[in-house]
């Protein structure tokens, strides 16, 4: 037996457990496969328990996830929980007490997919987005004064240091290198390319693209170095998708484009993302919420779960096994699947787990 990892599995809410059963049976079949263990650990921190005993993920939660290799989360997000308790309270809390300061979102059309863009497919549709996860405007540095009154003023600042900018750009250089489009033979040049507002937010984005040429002439001479507007971004990732490789930004400028990558590839219920930590603990989770609506019907679609537990192996340097999960994937996009949606793939949650876990095993 080769390596063993001790995963945290954070079923949820909603259809969260359903999804996460299906990822937790595909990651044992490679392991089986690829000669390595994977101990699971369950944790119920979500909505119910909130309901239960008012907790939410409580200090004792994060040590016990401090002592996992990773976390593969299902989903979070309660009907009876006012929004924004739980996202806060367990998420945001674990991405900055972990120090999960990457958000690794791979942005990726698989074969029998349908996506919106016309006239584009797999061949054009394939890059990943790095996005800084910790610092940026979502930290809340501001706050508000006159609340309620005619003179009410509010404020939330983008603050930066150099220490969150360089050790992100150096991850995405990294990144680049090692996954990059020349090195999975589909490219003339590994590229990273810097998403940012130089020409408005001049000093946040001066400190961003002066480390950026400054550590990419120095260290990563071999990567291609871009250069990116985010609204432009916005437009090309519409039109023409191929350009891109590999893609770092700030977190809000992150937050947004990824979501339209996710579009673009087949929606929400094919997304993976990756809470990244390269020298902790990282969290991985499908993109597509908890859809309560779904709950126990067997009909929700459980890609994007495997396809996280996929990146998940990925980070921790089980390639061939990261590998194997994402062709499997495609496999059943593009021979079996009727359609993402729920209650529309023509199989069920489980049978669509089954057929990724056999392809991923028999081939």
């Amino acid at each position: 037996m080769g390596k063993s990892y001790n995963i945290a599995v954070m079923p949820g809410d909603g259809t969260g457990p359903e999804v996460t059963v299906e990822a937790v049976k595909v990651l044992k079949a490679v392991a089986d496969k690829f000669d390595f263990k994977v101990n699971l650990t369950d944790y119920d921190f979500g909505g119910e328990r909130y309901k239960r005993t008012g907790e939410i993920l409580p200090d004792s939660g994060v040590e016990a996830f401090r002592q996992h290799d990773a976390i593969l989360l299902g989903a979070i997000g309660h009907p009876d929980v006012k929004p924004g308790i739980l996202e806060k309270g367990i998420l945001l809390k674990a991405r900055f007490a972990l120090d999960q300061y990457i958000n690794l979102r791979p942005v990726k059309l698989f074969p029998g997919v349908e996506t919106p863009l016309k006239d584009k497919g797999p061949e054009h549709i394939d890059y990943v987005v790095v996005r800084e996860n910790t610092g940026g405007i979502y930290t809340g540095t501001g706050g508000i004064s006159m609340k309620g009154t005619p003179h009410e003023v509010a404020v939330q600042s983008m603050v930066y240091n150099r220490f969150q900018v360089e050790r992100c750009l150096r991850y995405a250089f990294e990144y680049a290198r090692k996954y990059g489009k020349k090195s999975r033979g589909k490219g003339q040049e590994n590229t990273l390319g810097l998403v940012g507002k130089t020409n408005v937010l001049t000093y946040v984005f001066d400190l961003w693209e002066r480390a950026f040429h400054e550590i990419g002439a120095a260290d990563y001479a071999d990567i291609r170095r871009d250069y990116y507007h985010v609204d432009a971004t916005c437009m090309w990732m519409v039109k023409s998708p191929e350009w891109f490789d590999v893609l770092v930004t700030s977190n809000m400028f992150g937050d947004i484009i990824t979501d339209l990558g996710a579009i673009t590839q087949g929606g929400m219920g094919i997304a993976a993302g990756g809470n990244i930590n390269p020298e902790g603990v990282s969290m991985f989770e499908p993109i597509g919420g908890s859809a309560p609506k779904y709950t126990g019907q067997g009909v929700i679609n459980p890609l994007a779960a495997i396809c996280a537990a996929g990146m998940m192996l990925q980070i921790l340097g089980e390639d061939d096994a990261a590998n194997t999960i994402e062709q499997a994937v495609m496999h059943v996009t593009g021979t079996k699947l009727k359609s993402l949606a729920a209650g529309r793939m023509g199989y069920t949650t489980s049978q669509v787990g089954d057929l990724v876990a056999d392809h991923a095993v028999n081939g």
